[in-house]
């Protein structure tokens, strides 16, 4: 999955508190990205190299590790989500050489680490730890060996290394140097006076300075308080030489960028939880979101409307939203389109070439399997967009096209205003494709993207004519051990979101079906008080849901459905309704989402669990 990395270089007392306590602060930024350990280590000013680690969450541990107690000018700090080596103290971050001088903290997986530990070995090294990291200190200090400078031991460490990485290094023997790599996991610079960041996320360091430069893949270098310096590593001849990894200078000042993000919007604002926050943040998001739709869209929308496909690509909930995406290609510009889990798209992508569109839906940017999704199809001449909600990751730059959410950080593991925002950009995408292809007249048009503009303030309507009673609701709905979620057209997409959100937060097993579908064996599994919850968007698959509402009230089923106002034949058949804002079928989806997410949140919170924190998940998955 994905793992946290701070980096500071300070100069004494800039940062006004012990460097420990400053790389404590900026983990707890980072914890979304993987919490089952958490570790730290700096060089103290009397020259010491400290290192902290521990199984468990960084609340928990904070005692343990001692931050507070440590000061330094340059350190590291790692929250991890397992990948090579079963959660443990020994296998926490960061890493380090036979001789304690070299302290490393990674993200990502190097698929060639075996190979190189049995290199090491036959070397004299030691290892302590199962994990694919530990590699790397001790190429550092082989390479000492060798004869070559720290920050060459670093170079030529990372030229050796195969797979994913975002790497950070310090080093004894360079004592006010952080050395950096980027290889596919995500690395960002953070620019201060007298002192400078690096991190895999913004909110790290955002209380202490908004510019950033995103780092790209094969960039190395390294910072330290007074200046940073990027290069792009070429080749080494990958063996156990002197010889040097060569590198040349990045000239990056034209990439460097204010974050118009403010502290606030990456704190918890006085929400209990980040994930309900979101959900609140929604029509803000959304406001911003379609703010931004107009410039981009006359780039776009021509290529979309004479693409002989349109094939959208995602996982998790950037696939539910890339599912409503293609319903609404297909409907409002009769274009071929049709979704794909990222991590299948592989064997679909066969068929793509010069006159074909594929549209990468990834929050992060960095989700691998969607990376890997964008490279197939442009080695085949496919055209691809990319939407992300953060400026210049990994998929935007490598897409011919880029569209930016602008939905502000999402910190919660599970995806709401995020979710809603692709949902808005698609619709929007379709409808004007529509347009163009002459499919819809003006006045549809109008009325679609009308509901679109709207949205933000139904939201708001939905939320707080819904909260309270939606947390009775998830009240008993916390006692259940299943639950069908069932839809028909856009509202399958809805009713899978649904699902997925109760199951992320929850822990309660839910499953979506196309409504149609249920009495084909899902039906077995109904009895009395079992919660099945409904997605009905308009008329035309209201009339067709009622037969299956019917179906299951006669199995004493607890039903739930979302509807429009006026669903007067649904609403007498279920036993709690939530009437939604009349819209435009095509642009209902942004807003009849929104009980489901607060659904989850609340049933998540009546099981005594952390929503933010879900269990076995991390925010980006940037590893296959």
């Amino acid at each position: 999955m994905a793992c946290g990395i701070v980096a500071v270089a300070t100069e004494p007392g800039r940062l006004g508190k012990a460097l420990g306590r400053v790389i404590r602060d900026s983990l707890k930024y980072l914890e979304y990205r993987g919490y089952d350990s958490v570790g730290f280590a700096l060089i103290t000013n009397e020259g010491e190299l400290v290192i902290r680690k521990s199984k468990g969450m960084l609340d928990l541990v904070e005692a343990k590790l001692g931050f507070s107690y440590y000061d330094g000018l340059v350190g590291i700090g790692h929250t991890r989500w397992a990948t090579h080596g079963a959660p443990s103290d020994i296998n926490s971050h960061p890493h380090t050489d036979c001789k304690g001088s070299v302290a490393v903290a990674h993200n990502g997986i190097i698929e060639n680490y075996l190979s190189l530990k049995e290199e090491l070995l036959r070397r004299g090294h030691t290892f302590t730890s199962e994990t694919d990291t530990e590699v790397v200190p001790h190429l550092m200090e082989e390479f000492k060996k060798l004869g070559l400078t720290p920050y060459e031991a670093f170079k030529k460490a990372v030229s050796m290394l195969r797979g994913a990485y975002a790497l950070v290094a310090i080093d004894l023997d360079e004592r006010d140097k952080v050395f950096f790599a980027k290889g596919t996991s995500p690395l960002i610079v953070g620019f201060g006076s007298g002192f400078n960041f690096l991190a895999s996320d913004i909110p790290a360091f955002l209380r202490y300075t908004n510019r950033v430069l995103v780092l790209m893949d094969g960039e190395v270098g390294y910072i330290t308080s007074r200046g940073v310096v990027v290069e792009r590593l070429r080749a080494s001849d990958g063996g156990f030489t002197t010889s040097i990894a060569t590198s040349e200078p990045v000239d990056f000042t034209w990439r460097v960028k204010v974050i118009d993000w403010t502290p606030e919007m990456a704190m918890k604002g006085g929400y209990p939880h980040f994930m309900l926050k979101e959900i609140h943040e929604q029509p803000e998001a959304l406001t911003l979101t379609l703010s931004g739709l107009v410039g981009i869209s006359e780039k776009v929308v021509p290529i979309l409307a004479r693409a002989d496909k349109v094939l959208v690509v995602g996982a998790g909930t950037s696939y539910h939203a890339s599912l409503i995406g293609s319903l609404l290609f297909n409907n409002l510009a009769e274009l071929w389109s049709s979704a794909m889990i990222s991590s299948e798209a592989r064997w679909y992508l066969r068929s793509v070439g010069d006159n074909d569109v594929v549209i990468a839906v990834s929050q992060s940017g960095e989700t691998i399997d969607t990376l890997l999704a964008v490279r197939e199809a442009k080695r085949r001449g496919a055209i691809v967009i990319a939407l992300s909600n953060v400026v210049d990751s990994a998929i935007p730059r490598e897409s011919d096209l880029s569209i930016y959410m602008r939905a502000g950080p999402e910190i919660g593991v599970a995806a709401t205003k995020t979710f809603t925002a692709q949902v808005a950009v698609l619709t929007y995408l379709a409808a004007k494709a529509g347009e163009r292809r002459g499919v819809i007249n003006g006045k549809y048009l109008d009325g679609v993207v009308g509901d679109l503009r709207r949205a933000p303030s139904l939201i708001s309507r939905v939320i707080s004519v819904y909260e309270g009673r939606i947390r009775r609701i998830a009240g008993m709905l916390a006692s259940k051990q299943s639950a069908f979620y069932l839809g028909r057209g856009l509202g399958l997409p809805v009713s899978m979101e649904g699902a997925l959100k109760l199951k992320e937060v929850a822990y309660i097993h839910a499953e979506a079906y196309p409504a149609g579908e249920s009495k084909h064996g899902p039906i077995a599994l109904i009895e009395e008080g079992f919660p099945v919850v409904f997605t009905s968007l308009g008329r035309e698959d209201g009339e067709l849901l009622k037969s299956n509402i019917e179906e299951m009230k006669a199995r004493y089923a607890w039903i739930i459905a979302v509807t429009p106002k006026g669903s007067e034949e649904i609403t007498k058949l279920v036993d709690d309704v939530f009437e939604m804002p009349p819209m435009k079928y095509e642009a209902s989806p942004v807003v009849y989402i929104v009980p489901y997410q607060l659904l989850a949140y609340y049933t998540a919170v009546s099981k005594g669990y952390d929503p933010d924190k879900p269990r076995n998940l991390a925010k980006t998955v940037t590893v296959v």
